[in-house]
């Protein structure tokens, strides 16, 4: 009995079939998945960024132009993101964020091995939920997928696990909430914790309160369905989730959830466009320069930097104060000034817009340039069928003098220019004459509606008497006096037969002092004036002041005949 235990004790074990083809396929697989792993590693599937590239990721980042006090005027950017250290972020965003989107954040190295295993069981439930850890979604961010056809979406979400484990090995966790913070978007095309906490709340990231913060983060969930400018009940529902989630993780009491589950959070929104904000004409003009002195310059690397993406900042002279002042004195001058305007006949009655005039041939010159006129050109309309839809009456934002600068009504497109046209314009600069240093400038009445620059070097106009401030001190550095006497008699000049009166109904003395002649704007004394310095000598002073416009040398050169631009007279 012994000997036949003992047989059987010895007689060999064989695994089943089945079994051994399940450890070796099993043996495969994982052989495949980690031959896959080093690869992707090393980059043999797609791109892997390296080594220095996770210590140091960069993302596009705005660039601010600054006034003097350094206040911010307003950013150049594709995308609208700025960055924050973690120092300067609140710790109830932090909360927040970790609460809601990777509770164990702390304590995974990048991949959330309980919420992955987690995953078939949600599906197979048909629930739905985000496995993926913040250090994940950082990687997605910095590193955007390449292809998002299915049968490469494992291969991708791989890498995506891959990038996560590197960045935990490289950065601690502090850098990588930081990152994260600076790199997701917000509501209305706003990137990074800074520029959204200053977009919504007008407060630095540091400052924002609890409920704030959870306002801010409960936004990640969907930028759009939860912005609480443009959806404020779904905000705060999705707001008072974010606060439950503090509260189970002990981040907030109850007795602080309670109070703030009731409590409204009001925004305070300050979104920079480039049409908004402070001197929009001004900071059209400094991005120009700013992009000609970049041409010259390399960053360390040795590429090119860029205006749009490089987070530079941009100092300028601009007065805040004075900026406010003169946009604050061309609105109250041009109000008035309109109404005088429109008052006139031919505007009152709208027969300047009848046809056969000049203005006619204006006004269907601007019409035909129209955009929406062309778009109807390109649906292959004629231009007789195209004319008429542009008199077809449709809702529209227009221009107006209020409080918000627009009013909507229901006008015909061609109505539109007609009433968009009789607005008047101006420009206004203010500059330091000691240095040359620009303090305010306004390029026109606003810039949504109206971008051409009336200030720019470019824009000329008939300077009219402004001129003549050159003309006289040209006179008195050639040894005229303020005080004495200049002739206000029509003139004549070496070779023209014409004589010059341009102070036809002027009823003045026929000596008057040089200082009077002036304050009064006497245009036959500036034509005496212009002919003792000479035409020549004159026009080549009012070069060396910085006029560059051409200026001919005919009399009318002392009444401002010539078209100038203000940005030169300023300087002049």
């Amino acid at each position: 009995m012994s000997n036949r235990i003992e047989k059987i004790n010895k007689k060999p074990r064989t695994v089943k079939r089945p079994v051994r083809i399940l450890w070796i396929t099993f043996a495969i697989v994982m052989g495949l998945f980690i031959a896959l792993v080093i690869a992707i590693n090393n980059g043999l599937v797609g791109y892997m960024p390296s080594l220095a590239e996770l210590e140091n990721p960069q993302s596009a980042v705005s660039s601010d132009v600054l006034a003097g006090d350094g206040t911010l005027l307003g950013r150049y950017y594709v995308l609208d993101r700025s960055n924050s250290k973690y120092t300067d972020i609140s710790p109830s965003l932090v909360n927040a964020l970790v609460a809601t989107e990777d509770a164990r954040f702390y304590e995974h190295a990048g991949i959330d091995p309980f919420a992955t295993i987690a995953i078939p069981i949600y599906m197979a439930i048909h629930k739905k939920r985000g496995s993926s850890t913040i250090t994940q979604q950082l990687a997605k961010n910095l590193f955007p997928r390449q292809s998002q056809s299915f049968f490469m979406l494992p291969i991708m979400k791989l890498k995506e696990w891959v990038l996560a484990v590197k960045l935990e090995r490289n950065l601690t966790k502090n850098e990588i909430i930081t990152l994260y913070l600076n790199t997701v978007p917000f509501g209305d095309n706003v990137y990074g914790i800074k520029n959204a906490s200053l977009t919504f709340y007008n407060k630095t990231p540091d400052k924002v309160s609890i409920d704030e913060a959870a306002s801010l983060v409960g936004m990640l969930k969907g930028n759009t369905i939860y912005n609480p400018r443009s959806h404020p009940k779904k905000a705060k529902e999705r707001r008072n989730v974010v606060l439950e989630q503090m509260y189970k993780y002990n981040y907030i009491t109850q007795a602080q959830l309670e109070e703030l589950k009731e409590k409204e959070t009001p925004l305070d929104y300050h979104k920079i466009d480039y049409h908004d904000g402070i001197a929009p004409y001004f900071r059209q003009v400094v991005e120009a320069q700013v992009k000609l002195a970049l041409k010259d310059l390399k960053k360390p690397d040795g590429t090119p930097y860029d205006i749009y993406k490089d987070g530079l900042k941009i100092w300028t002279t601009l007065d805040v104060r004075m900026q406010r002042y003169a946009e604050e004195a061309m609105q109250e001058h041009l109000t008035e000034l309109q109404k005088t305007f429109l008052a006139q006949s031919g505007y009152r009655d709208g027969s300047i817009w009848a046809k056969g005039s000049a203005i006619q041939n204006i006004l269907t010159s601007s019409i035909k340039s129209s955009d929406r006129y062309q778009m109807y050109r390109t649906q292959d309309m004629s231009e007789t069928r195209a004319m008429a839809q542009m008199r077809v009456p449709i809702k529209m934002r227009v221009f107006a003098w209020n409080k918000g600068h627009y009013k909507d009504t229901t006008m015909s497109p061609i109505d539109s220019i007609k009433y968009m046209k009789v607005f008047l314009q101006s420009g206004f600069m203010a500059m330091d004459p000691a240095t040359g240093e620009v303090k305010a400038w306004v390029g026109g009445i606003d810039h949504n509606y109206f971008q051409f620059d009336h200030v720019n070097i470019n824009t000329k106009r008939q300077v009219g008497s402004t001129i003549k401030p050159i003309l006289y001190t040209f006179a008195i550095d050639n040894g005229f006096s303020p005080c004495g006497n200049v002739s206000t008699a029509a003139q004549s000049f070496p070779n023209m037969d014409h004589l010059y009166n341009a102070d036809k109904e002027a009823d003045y003395a026929e000596q008057v002092t040089m200082k009077v002649a002036l304050a009064k704007s006497i245009n036959n004394a500036a034509l005496y004036v212009l002919k003792q310095v000479g035409i020549d000598g004159f026009v080549d002073f009012a070069h060396k002041c910085g006029i560059v416009s051409r200026m001919d040398k005919y009399p009318s050169v002392a009444l401002g005949v010539s078209d100038i631009s203000l940005f030169e007279m300023i300087g002049a």
